[in-house]
């Protein structure tokens, strides 16, 4: 405000004041006014004055006076925001929240503007709305504080979500409604709904489900398929939503001709070998889709990193066929100037890179980036690896690729007691760290104080032992079964101690070979409650065969050196070692017990696993496992390296352990698995999301056949058992969970039943 009288005539300014300044500079001030000190002042100049200080935004109240030839101006400041908050609220995410609202204004130190406030408080209510919480009340409260600030807290009651009633397709003859409602994720609801939230309406899950809808039709070849309208609808006290979808189907078109146009670069014939659809076929927009995207993979092997192929369709609506010219744009070759590292807050960066075969300065390779992300799925620390292009400003011969991560929790830390009738009180501690502080090693050490199994394991592996990727793996255990003690029988144990230090040394991409050393002590002591071929290997062993008469127990004690020395080979081909849906894993080995030690054996192993994608969600996975082993010298096999199946992991249904060779005890009147130096395991899965999870890979079903056995020599088919059940598989936050309920096949009067198991840890 100018004081008429004082700004009637225009006088010369002798000097300028501020007053009222609490945190803007006075020289701020001073760049926006319109007059110096010197220069003459009239009316006008006081106005535009006014209006610069007000649009600074730093000032709620601005007055200009003169006093002698003095300008004096009087402001008062906004005050500025000294913090944010929100109660109540659990929809979403604080920190992505506060990140939004600062890009409207509202954020800490900035000034504060009532306007701007009640903006984002509808801006709020509009996220809710679009979450399907119709009910939610967002009540904003200001709160001055000391020194001209005020806190701006967002008081939320979300209430509960609107849940879909009733769904109604328009229009559709072709198809019937159910078959259109199984492409959407919206429903209304089924068993699994607490979970999926799949009757949960969000604007985002309808556009999306539209989409599925038109790409459906599209696939069967209704090229002219349209969605005329949507409209969502609620209930008056906001609880329930009702969908309504109106749709044009048109006619189904077949393909009548396939070219290709634009720049070829002489490889016509070898793009039109990757177009699946061909003339005479029912137009499909996936097989389209399919083609064109294996054209730009191949390009991008070529150094291409933003080729186009744009299809152009020319209907001919009398026969109701198509004309296809896709127009094919490689653009031009590229290469890479940086690579961006993104979301890695633990994983080292060097880490990253060192699995990356995409170089910085190089050309660009769709194929070895196309690697590059297998190679970091494979590693197990991120639940989602996505690899994109980026385009520099003023260049078209270089681009940038960001390498972007979601990293997942690969550390655990476990105290705890449990009891059960085989171990009574159980004590047991753990840490396990796959990625220790970021740098890609894995440690891990291991304690459980149960009576029957007592384990203390110290573990170490170093992917990148060498620069060159030679990995080291170490571990040091010591172990104590005593098979017995719930019979009371402390005396009857096998303790295991000591190491073995085992390098790999990769020799492609995906392959590694192995070899490594250890050296360890078993130590067996026997009774008259052991197995009897536990008993005999004891006797022959020490030499030594218990009087019964002098000790009525049998008690008997042996312990040997066993120095083993493995070799084996690895190929990883796998998309992913967390949920692999397509790929395989290899392995063989075989380990001596070198003779400067008293065991003398050899044993031979083979395993293959392989993932089918059957369709985009569901994987057909087959395992299958040969182990064969034998004594090459005076000594027999030793009974210690036995090998023991049954339950999940091997043949579900059946008692952990006990299939294979049994021996009776007449003292105890029971048959005892004794396992054997051979076994044959095979597995058959089928998985697939659970119902209304969408393409959520964390919660799957199963269905399983599995088949295997022990042997004390070469393996037989024909003794193979066999079970079939189903189950279900979770990545939890304690690591990847597996429930089954096993069903036997072909079972005997000595095979033991366990229906119900899980698992932590391993796919099979």
């Amino acid at each position: 405000m100018v004081s008429a009288p004082q700004a009637a005539d225009p006088f010369l300014v002798k000097d300028i004041r501020v007053e009222g300044l609490q945190r803007v500079e006075p020289g701020t001030v001073f760049n926006y006014l319109p007059v110096k000190v010197g220069e003459s002042f009239d009316d006008s100049k006081g106005a535009d004055a006014i209006r610069s200080l007000f649009d600074t935004g730093f000032f709620k109240d601005v007055q200009i006076k003169v006093d002698g030839g003095v300008l004096v101006i009087y402001v008062e400041e906004r005050p500025t925001i000294s913090k944010v908050e929100f109660t109540g609220m659990k929809e979403f995410d604080k920190d992505a929240i506060i990140k939004a609202l600062r890009a409207t204004g509202v954020a800490e130190a900035r000034y504060f503007d009532k306007s701007i406030v009640d903006k984002a408080e509808q801006e709020l209510k509009k996220q809710y709305v679009g979450k399907g919480l119709y009910d939610a009340e967002i009540i904003t409260t200001i709160t001055p504080t000391e020194r001209n600030q005020v806190s701006v807290i967002f008081n939320i009651q979300e209430g509960q979500p609107a849940t879909i009633k009733q769904i109604n397709i328009l229009g559709n003859s072709v198809f019937p409604e159910k078959k259109l409602k199984e492409q959407m994720q919206l429903s209304i609801g089924n068993f699994f709904s607490f979970y999926s939230k799949n009757n949960q309406y969000s604007k985002q899950k309808l556009t999306a489900d539209l989409e599925s809808i038109r790409s459906f039709y599209l696939n069967q070849g209704y090229l002219e398929f349209r969605i005329d309208s949507s409209q969502v609808s609620i209930s008056p006290d906001k609880k329930s939503i009702y969908l309504n979808i109106n749709i044009f189907e048109g006619d189904q078109y077949k393909v009548r001709d396939v070219k290709l146009g634009g720049e070829l670069l002489g490889k016509n014939e070898d793009f039109l070998k990757l177009i699946p659809l061909k003339p005479g076929e029912v137009y499909s927009s996936f097989k389209l889709n399919f083609g064109t995207k294996a054209i730009q993979d191949l390009l991008a092997t070529y150094g291409y990193a933003f080729s186009s192929i744009t299809p152009q369709p020319d209907l001919r609506r009398e026969d109701k066929t198509v004309d296809l010219l896709l127009v094919v744009d490689p653009g031009k070759r590229a290469y890479v100037r940086k690579i961006n590292i993104i979301g890695n807050s633990k994983t080292r960066d060097s880490v990253i890179r060192r699995e990356l075969r995409q170089l910085e300065s190089s050309w660009y390779d769709g194929e070895k980036l196309k690697l590059s992300k297998d190679r970091l799925n494979r590693l197990g620390y991120f639940t989602d690896v996505d690899i994109s292009n980026q385009e520099i400003p003023g260049s078209n011969d270089q681009v940038d690729v960001n390498v972007k991560v979601a990293e997942k929790p690969t550390g655990s830390l476990s105290l705890g007691a449990g009891y059960s009738t085989t171990d009574s009180i159980v004590l047991s501690a753990g840490i396990n760290q796959e990625n220790a502080f970021g740098t890609g090693t894995s440690i891990g050490f291991n304690i459980n104080t149960g009576a029957v199994n007592r384990t203390f394991v110290l573990s170490q592996t170093d992917p990148y032992f060498t620069e060159d990727g030679i990995s080291r793996y170490s571990d040091i255990y010591y172990r104590t079964s005593r098979p017995l003690y719930y019979l009371g029988d402390t005396n009857y144990s096998i303790i295991t101690a000591g190491g073995t230090m085992r390098f790999g040394v990769p020799y492609s991409e995906t392959g590694r070979i192995f070899f490594g050393l250890g050296l360890e002590s078993l130590t067996i002591n026997t009774t008259v409650n052991s197995p009897q071929s536990y008993q005999d290997y004891v006797s022959q062993i020490s030499g030594y065969s218990p009087d019964p008469i002098v000790d009525p127990l049998l008690n008997n004690s042996a312990t040997q050196w066993n120095l083993p020395l493995s070799v084996g080979w690895a190929s990883d081909r796998r998309d992913s070692a967390l949920v692999p849906s397509r790929g395989s894993l290899q392995s063989a080995s075989f380990e001596i017990g070198l003779p400067a030690a008293d065991l003398q054996y050899y044993r031979g192993i083979y395993k293959h696993q392989l993932y089918i994608p059957i369709t985009r969600t569901n994987t057909l996975s087959l395992n299958g496992e040969v182990d064969y082993g034998a004594a090459y010298g005076s000594t027999p096999f030793p009974i210690t390296k036995n090998l023991y199946i049954g339950g999940i992991g091997s043949v579900r249904g059946f008692l952990p352990g006990s299939l294979g060779p049994q021996t009776y005890n007449s003292g105890l009147g029971i048959y005892q698995s004794t396992g054997g130096s051979s076994k044959l395991v095979g597995n058959i899965e089928y998985s697939f999301p659970v119902p209304g999870t969408g393409t959520d890979k964390t919660l799957r079903f199963f269905g399983f056949l599995d088949g295997g056995n022990v042997y004390n020599g070469t393996p037989a088919i024909s003794d193979l058992r066999y079970s079939y059940g189903v189950g279900i598989a979770w990545i939890s936050p304690l690591g990847p969970l597996k429930f089954s309920y096993g069903i036997p096949l072909n079972q005997t009067e000595l095979d033991r039943v366990q229906n119900f198991q899980f698992q932590i840890g391993t796919v099979f």
